[in-house]
């Protein structure tokens, strides 16, 4: 059916980047908000940014100035440009996305997407 699949986790060095890649596949009719969110160990799960279709965009505090959500509408594909990581960054990120798609059937479902998460550390 449709899932969300990301990739661009790893090990960084305090100070580094690390660009995360989320595509929505299946067959899509619309993505609305996606987002990213991320869960440390031991703690909840907090939203890091998210964008509207039409680019509008909002940050953690933590993370403005640093981490830049985009998306790319005709690869219903988002993204979340990670710079200057701190220790703190370190996290499951999961993608997230609102999305009109069309079942096995051919009706048209409606459904908040959760990709399968990836792990970034940032450790020297």
């Amino acid at each position: 059916q449709v899932q969300l699949v990301e990739s661009g986790g790893g090990l960084v060095q305090p100070g580094g980047s690390l660009r995360l890649s989320c595509a929505a596949s299946g067959i899509i009719l619309n993505v609305n908000d996606m987002g990213w969110y991320r869960q440390a160990p031991g703690k909840e799960r907090e939203l890091v940014a998210e964008i509207t279709r039409g680019g509008k965009t909002n940050y953690a505090d933590s993370v403005k100035d640093r981490f830049t959500i985009s998306r790319d509408n005709a690869k219903n594909t988002v993204y979340l440009q990670t710079n200057s990581l701190k220790p703190e960054d370190t996290a499951v990120y999961y993608c997230t996305a609102d999305c009109w798609y069309r079942d096995t059937g051919g009706s048209i479902r409606n459904l908040e997407l959760w990709g399968q998460g990836t792990l970034v550390t940032v450790s020297s």
